[in-house]
């Protein structure tokens, strides 16, 4: 097997953006099709908004409006805001971001890493709203003389920056030969700028929507109605207006994905081919899954792997976090054990020896980013520690780290039956303890309020 030429060394990380690989999708079932997957996780913030991130960057440059040392300011709910951290940080500029709650916290520590400044706000208004993110970085910007809004929905720069490359690199790549192209929308970038591409150089490319439920994209696409805005937990695409930049007189069709269909066919192309995309790249795949499997005749199909998965290893890929949403069907036990918390580890609920040290103790608190720790001696729970145990712990001996987890611990425990009711646990709760279940002298897990509240959840749903 003859080795592939090896890529030329290059001047710095920036022109590394780009000239992503393309890759067939050989184990799913596509009907007579075929489908292609470009790899933008290849890029070196990890997504495809590299791409409009260095253009917007350096248009802004080049017009004279961002001068050296300057500051931009930008709201994001996806990736966009670690492609501006990249070339931000590459250039030497202050970048300020804001961003809705429901974003990954490995986004957000990522973002901080290159150097970004985060602004958390509200994802549960709608814009005119004082704490929409995108309202909140305008008036930020306003407040920061020179500052410059980079405005990803209304910038031109976005979908010429797809226009220019990813479009070219397709048409290369397939040699010209592509029948359908699936995107999604977050700012309308990608979806006009390689609809533009396609139009000119070949117009048999269809453009295919791919939206999350709750976006209201899709259904004015199908009624040619503005209708209300959801929610949805994918990051990155959907929207609950019509961007500026965004064209949807370039789509063919379009389908809308529920999250749970999103997540799962995300899931399932790890599975099958070994490739680890996010939320977005889930439900673009299950939007070009059904259009492929709906035709009669040989297609040639390309969707975007958007960005890596990597960033939502806590979110869709955690099999306890799919649960809780209700993505997964749960163990049902039929007793408090359908309620102990599992967010931590495979074992269960986070526990402690008693002849541990409390620096172990402290350890496994902050690892887990939990507040109490039950001690166990074999299968029997003997105590329980909590911060507050474990700080006068430490004071108490000098702050001696070394002491055994019996020093500090409560061991006058009230334990609650695997067997008892719900409302025992409202009782434990109104004065301020954590439920310890067992089975016998068993210890099965350890139930506090959010678990509570994440069961009742489930159930209301």
């Amino acid at each position: 097997m003859s080795a592939l030429p090896l890529p030329p060394v290059t001047a710095g990380v920036l022109d590394l953006i780009g000239r992503t690989p393309l890759v067939e999708l050989t184990r799913f079932p596509l009907g007579p099709c075929r489908l292609f997957v470009k790899l933008e996780s290849q890029n070196p913030a990890g997504s495809i908004k590299d791409r409009i991130a260095l253009t917007m960057i350096a248009t802004a440059e080049a017009e004279g409006r961002l001068m050296p040392g300057g500051t931009l300011v930008e709201a994001t709910a996806g990736n966009t805001g670690l492609g501006l951290a990249l070339v931000a940080a590459a250039k030497g500029y202050r970048l300020i971001l804001v961003i809705p709650d429901k974003m990954a916290l490995e986004k957000i520590n990522h973002l901080r890493a290159l150097g970004a400044e985060v602004r958390i706000t509200r994802s549960d208004v709608g814009k005119g709203h004082p704490a929409y993110y995108q309202d909140m970085a305008k008036r930020i910007a306003a407040e920061n003389p020179g500052a410059v809004f980079v405005n990803q929905f209304e910038n031109p720069a976005n979908p010429r920056a797809h226009e220019e490359t990813t479009g070219p690199e397709i048409f290369e790549q397939m040699g010209g030969d592509i029948d359908a192209v699936v995107v999604g929308v977050g700012s309308g970038g990608t979806l006009t700028g390689l609809g533009r591409y396609f139009r000119r150089v070949s117009p048999k490319t269809r453009m295919i929507l791919a939206d999350p439920e709750g976006s209201v994209l899709a259904p004015l696409i199908a009624t040619g109605r503005l209708g209300q805005a959801g929610s949805w937990l994918v990051e990155g695409i959907g929207e609950d207006f019509v961007p500026a930049i965004c064209d949807l007189s370039l789509v063919s069709q379009a389908f809308t994905v529920p999250d749970q269909e999103a997540f799962m066919t995300a899931r399932e192309l790890l599975r099958l081919e070994r490739l680890l995309g996010g939320s977005s790249t889930g439900t673009l795949l299950a939007a070009a899954l059904r259009y492929a499997r709906a035709q009669a005749a040989p297609q040639r199909i390309v969707t975007l792997l958007c960005d890596s998965g990597n960033k939502y290893l806590s979110k869709m890929y955690n099999d306890y976090w799919m649960r809780d949403q209700g993505f997964l069907a749960p163990e049902r036990k039929g007793d408090l054990r359908d309620l102990v918390s599992r967010r931590h580890d495979e074992g269960g609920t986070v526990t402690v020896g008693p002849e541990d040290s409390l620096l172990t103790a402290y350890n496994r608190m902050r690892v887990s980013d939990v507040s109490q720790l039950p001690v166990l001696e074999g299968d029997k729970v003997v105590g329980l520690l909590d911060e507050s145990d474990l700080l006068l712990g430490v004071l108490e001996h000098g702050g001696k780290f070394s002491d055994p987890v019996s020093s500090a611990m409560i061991s006058r425990l009230e334990t609650v039956p695997v067997d008892a009711p719900i409302a025992r646990l409202t009782e434990l709760f109104a004065k301020d303890h954590v439920a310890l279940i067992t089975e016998g002298s068993k210890f099965i897990g350890l139930i506090t309020r959010i678990d509570l509240l994440n069961h009742l959840r489930r159930r209301m749903r």
